[in-house]
C-alpha cells in the first residue's frame, strides 16, 4: 500500500493531552480531504484520550470505534503521567484523517479546531502552514507609504504610477503565488537576521502575509499623505520586482480615485482604525464608511443600490430625545436638566453623578442608560471596590476550567468593559448607544483599574496597544460611561485630576434640582402624607456639610410607610449616618436630628 505523501516544508505538529495524558504527533499531507483542507496523518505512538465528550461528532465517534475494533488504538501499557493521569490509548499505526480538525477530535475526544490545536515544537499553529483559508469576499486595507525609510512613496510613486507597494529588500525570489505564513516566517528569519528585532520580524511576517496572500483584486486600499486619505481599488496580483533600495519591490496595481479626504473630516470609526501603528492594517470593519466618503458605491454595491449609484445613508449615532414620559417617570419636573445631561453625554461620552448617599445616583444612571440605549441589553453595570484591578475591569489571565477536560488553566479573559466594547463595535451595532455604568467609581484605584484606557477616554478616535492581548484597541464612539460617586465616604481618596479631566461631573444634591423636592413629588404621586418630605427638608437644613446631606431614597421604600416604618428607618438608617459625621464631637445626634426634635422645630 503506497505511503501518503507529506506536505513538503511542513514540520510535525503535536497536541499535549491535559494532566499528563501523553502527546499526539502528526503531519500535513499533500492530498486534500472532503472539506477542501489538507488531510492529516496521526503518527504511530500518538496518545489519544480514552474518554469521549457527549458532544463529540458522529464521524469522530465512528472513527474511534473502528480503530479500537481493528486494533488501531490500543490501551496504553504504562501511563506516562503516573497513576493520576487520565486513561488514554495509543495509536498502533499511522492513521490518515480527513482534516487536521478531524485528527484533533480523534485525539481529544471532543470537537476542536485543528488549525489552532496542532502546534509545532516552537508553538506556531498549524494554520500558518495552510495556504487555503476563507476570507471575506471584499476587504479593505490601509498601507502606509508616506515614510518608507524616509521616502514619500505615495506622492512619488503610488499615485503617479497607480500602484501600492511594500518593502522587502531582504526577501528571496518568491516562487509561490500565495505563500503561507510559515514560508514567510522562514524567509524573514533568514533574510533579516541581524537587521530586525524579533518583534519587528513578527510584524513583518504579518504584513507580508496580508499584502501577498490576504489582499485580493477588487479589495479597497487606502493610504495617507499630508493628512489626506487617498482611496483606491486593487486591480492586480502581487508582483516582485527590483526597486532602488528595495523600498517598493512588492507591488500591486491600484486604480486610485481622483479625490482625497482631509483627516479631520473622516468619521470617528475610520480615524480610530487609521491610528493603528502598522504598515498594513485591515480596514474591513470600516469598509462601508470608506466607500461612503465620496457619496457613491462602486462595483457590485451599485447594483445593490438599485443601479442609482447612490449608497444607502449610514445610520448616524444619536441619543433619543428626552420625553415627557421619561421626565414624569423620573419625577424630574425640569426637563431642561435632563436635556443638558443628554448633551453632556453626546459631547463628552462619559460623566459622573456625584453627591451624598440616597440621592438616586445609580437609579438615575440605569434609567437614563436604558432610555438612551433602547433597553437593558445595551447596559452593563459594574461596581468598583478597593481590590478591583485592570484585570477585572478590562482583560487579564484568570483560572478557567475547560468544560470538556475539566482541566484548569490560566486563560486570557475579557472583563466587562472589553465585552461591552466588543458588542458595541459589532457590525450593525455601531449606531446603537451602549452604556457602562460604574457604581462607586471612586472606591477603586482608578489609575490601576484603567491603565492605558485613560488615554482612550480622552482620545476616542485613537487606539492603543493592549497590555495582555497585544491587540490594537479603541473605545467605540457608541460606548458611553456613567459613573456614580458617593461624596460622604471620607475613607475614599479624591478622584485624581486626570480622571476629572476625562469625565463631566454632575451633582445630585438634596439642596439642588432635580433632587430637591423629589420626595415631595413622589409622595404626591403615591397619594401619601407629605410629612416625610417636610422632615427631610428640616433635617438637611441642620446639616452644615452638603456632602453629608441625606437623600430622599431612604424614604422612598414601601417599608417606611408600614406601621412604625418611618421611626424605624430614621433610627436605623438616617441617624447612624449622622453619628459617623459627628463622631468625636460629643453631640447628642438623636436630640438634634431625631423625629421628635424635627417635629418640634416645624412651625
Amino acid at each position: 500500500m503506497p505511503q501518503p505523501e507529506r506536505l513538503p516544508g511542513a514540520p510535525e505538529f503535536r497536541i499535549r493531552l491535559p494532566r499528563g495524558g501523553g502527546e499526539a504527533r502528526g503531519c500535513l499531507l499533500t492530498e486534500f480531504g472532503g472539506n477542501g483542507t489538507n488531510k492529516f496523518l496521526l503518527l504511530k505512538g500518538s496518545a489519544v484520550a480514552a474518554e469521549a465528550s457527549p458532544g463529540l461528532g458522529d464521524h469522530a465517534r465512528r472513527l474511534r470505534a473502528e480503530l479500537r475494533a481493528s486494533g488501531g488504538l490500543v490501551d496504553s501499557p504504562i501511563s506516562p503521567g503516573g497513576p493520576q493521569s487520565p486513561p488514554h490509548w495509543v495509536a498502533a499505526r499511522d492513521v490518515e484523517c480527513n482534516s487536521p480538525s478531524a485528527a484533533a477530535a480523534l485525539v481529544y475526544g471532543y470537537d476542536a479546531s485543528g488549525p489552532e490545536s496542532w502546534r509545532t515544537d516552537e508553538g506556531h499553529p498549524l494554520a500558518d502552514y495552510l495556504s487555503t483559508s476563507w476570507r471575506a469576499p471584499r476587504k479593505a486595507w490601509l498601507v502606509r507609504g508616506s515614510n518608507v525609510s524616509g521616502h514619500n512613496l505615495v506622492r512619488r510613486l503610488w499615485l503617479a504610477e497607480g500602484v501600492v507597494s511594500l518593502a522587502g529588500a531582504h526577501l528571496p525570489q518568491l516562487e509561490e503565488a500565495n505563500p503561507t505564513k510559515s514560508t514567510l516566517r522562514r524567509f524573514v528569519q533568514e533574510g533579516y537576521e541581524g537587521a530586525a528585532s524579533y518583534h519587528q520580524k513578527q510584524g513583518l511576517v504579518d504584513e507580508l502575509h496580508a499584502f501577498l496572500t490576504q489582499m485580493r483584486v477588487g479589495d479597497t486600499v487606502a493610504t495617507f499623505d499630508d493628512d489626506r486619505l487617498h482611496i483606491g481599488r486593487i486591480t492586480g496580483e502581487a508582483v516582485q520586482t527590483a526597486s532602488p533600495g528595495g523600498l517598493s519591490n512588492l507591488r500591486r496595481t491600484v486604480a486610485w480615485r481622483a479625490d482625497s479626504h482631509p483627516y479631520e473630516e473622516l468619521p470617528g470609526e475610520v480615524q480610530q482604525k487609521l491610528s493603528v501603528q502598522h504598515d498594513v492594517v485591515d480596514l474591513t470593519g470600516v469598509l462601508d464608511a470608506l466607500e461612503g466618503l465620496d457619496g457613491h458605491a462602486q462595483g457590485a454595491d451599485s447594483e445593490e443600490a438599485g443601479g442609482t449609484g447612490e449608497r444607502p445613508a449610514q445610520r448616524e449615532l444619536s441619543l433619543p430625545e428626552i420625553t415627557g414620559e421619561l421626565a414624569a417617570d423620573l419625577l424630574v419636573h425640569d426637563r431642561a436638566w435632563l436635556e443638558e445631561v443628554r448633551e453632556i453625554l453626546l459631547d463628552e461620552r462619559q460623566l459622573v453623578f456625584y453627591g451624598p448617599p440616597g440621592t438616586g445616583k445609580t437609579y438615575l444612571a440605569m434609567k437614563l442608560a436604558e432610555h438612551f440605549g433602547g433597553g437593558p441589553e445595551q447596559v452593563k453595570i459594574v461596581q468598583f471596590h478597593p481590590s478591583y484591578a485592570y484585570e477585572d475591569f478590562f482583560e487579564g489571565f484568570r483560572p478557567v476550567e475547560d468544560p470538556e477536560t475539566r482541566e484548569v488553566a490560566f486563560r486570557l479573559t475579557a472583563g466587562p468593559l472589553r465585552e461591552l466594547a466588543d458588542l458595541a463595535s459589532r457590525e450593525g451595532n455601531r449606531h446603537v448607544p451602549h452604556f457602562l455604568i460604574i457604581d462607586e467609581i471612586n472606591r477603586a484605584n482608578l489609575a490601576k483599574v484603567f491603565g492605558e484606557l485613560y488615554f482612550l477616554l480622552e482620545y476616542r478616535t485613537r487606539s492603543v496597544r493592549l497590555t495582555y492581548s497585544g491587540d490594537d484597541f479603541a473605545l467605540p464612539p457608541n460606548l458611553f460611561v456613567i459613573g456614580t460617586m458617593n461624596t460622604a465616604d471620607r475613607s475614599i481618596a479624591l478622584v485624581d485630576t486626570a480622571m476629572r479631566r476625562r469625565f463631566a461631573f454632575v451633582e445630585l444634591s438634596p439642596r439642588t434640582e432635580p433632587t430637591a423636592g423629589l420626595l415631595a413629588r413622589w409622595l404626591e404621586r403615591e397619594g401619601r402624607d407629605p410629612e416625610p418630605a417636610h422632615l427631610l427638608d428640616a433635617l438637611n437644613s441642620l446639616i452644615d456639610d452638603a456632602d453629608f446631606a441625606i437623600g430622599p431614597s431612604y424614604l422612598m421604600k414601601p417599608g417606611v410607610y408600614r406601621d412604625g416604618g418611618l421611626e424605624r428607618t430614621w433610627r436605623t438608617k438616617v441617624l447612624p449616618l449622622l453619628e459617623e459625621h459627628h463622631y468625636g464631637e460629643g453631640l447628642d445626634v438623636a436630640a438634634r436630628y431625631g423625629l421628635d426634635a424635627l417635629r418640634e422645630r416645624r412651625p
